[in-house]
């Protein structure tokens, strides 16, 4: 077998899966069978061919919309990595900080974005501030709690010898424990950034005139659900090429993950 038959064999399961699932799909929408089985009219379940169909005949829309996304989306998720993993650190140097900021970190999640979005857009304006508020919202939490279990996993022995050879608090935050939690980090980033798009959609929804969030809205009150279709389409495109950068980055930056 080649080199690149041995690099594309994981991708065939998926791929034929995939591939199955489609062809169900558009022969169950094509037969008026979905329409059935939900009770809605046929034209609310395009086929996936329809979907493709508007993602061609709507590319400049969709790319339009997507690049503002997409903007939002980086923005948000870079002002959540900064937020997240400083907040990891603070409340890691402090025990105190910890045991009274941690639960309410918790409980907060327990508050739906869908309800604070439109808040945040009235307070915030209609700009780009509430979206990427929103984004980072969303993000926060995975990078926050993975960041910090990987700064509080770090080998005793390894905090033992660094005071002993002198090492002050920060010295030992900056040459052990932040190299540690690099891997937790971007495992929590990854996570984050594959639900961002839904921070961007929630805030577009909440209040925009551009975006795919928008685009959505605007398709569906117009009953163009192959339109709508084809946006969700870009959407988990783009955040799933936003996952295959982090991976490659992490796969480039934590030389030492494998090893441990």
């Amino acid at each position: 077998m080649s080199a690149a038959a041995k690099r594309l064999r994981p991708a065939l399961a998926p791929a034929i899966l995939l591939l199955s699932l489609l062809g169900l799909w558009e022969l169950a929408a094509r037969t008026g069978v979905l329409a059935d089985v939900f009770g809605i009219e046929a034209f609310l379940v395009p086929a996936p061919s329809e979907i493709g169909e508007a993602l061609w005949e709507d590319r400049s829309l969709l790319a339009d919309d997507g690049w503002v996304t997409l903007k939002e989306v980086v923005l948000g998720f870079g002002l959540a990595v900064v937020c997240g993993i400083g907040f990891a650190m603070l409340i890691h140097l402090s025990e105190t900080a910890r045991r009274a900021v941690y639960p309410l970190l918790v409980a907060s999640q327990t508050i739906p974005i869908v309800i604070l979005a439109p808040i945040l857009v009235v307070i915030l304006g209609f700009e780009l501030l509430p979206k990427l508020v929103i984004i980072a919202l969303i993000c926060f939490f995975p990078i926050t709690v993975n960041t910090l279990d990987g700064l509080r996993s770090v080998d005793p022995e390894l905090i033992k010898l660094m005071r002993t050879m002198g090492a002050g608090r920060l010295q030992t935050l900056r040459r052990v424990e932040g190299p540690w939690a690099l891997p937790y980090a971007f495992s929590g980033a990854k996570v984050a950034v594959a639900v961002s798009v839904i921070g961007a959609v929630l805030a577009e929804s909440a209040g925009s005139s551009a975006g795919l969030g928008h685009l959505i809205d605007q398709a569906n009150a117009q009953l163009l659900t192959a339109r709508s279709f084809a946006a969700l389409v870009v959407l988990s495109a783009m955040a799933i090429g936003l996952f295959a950068l982090l991976s490659l980055v992490e796969r480039r930056v934590v030389t030492w993950g494998s090893e441990r």
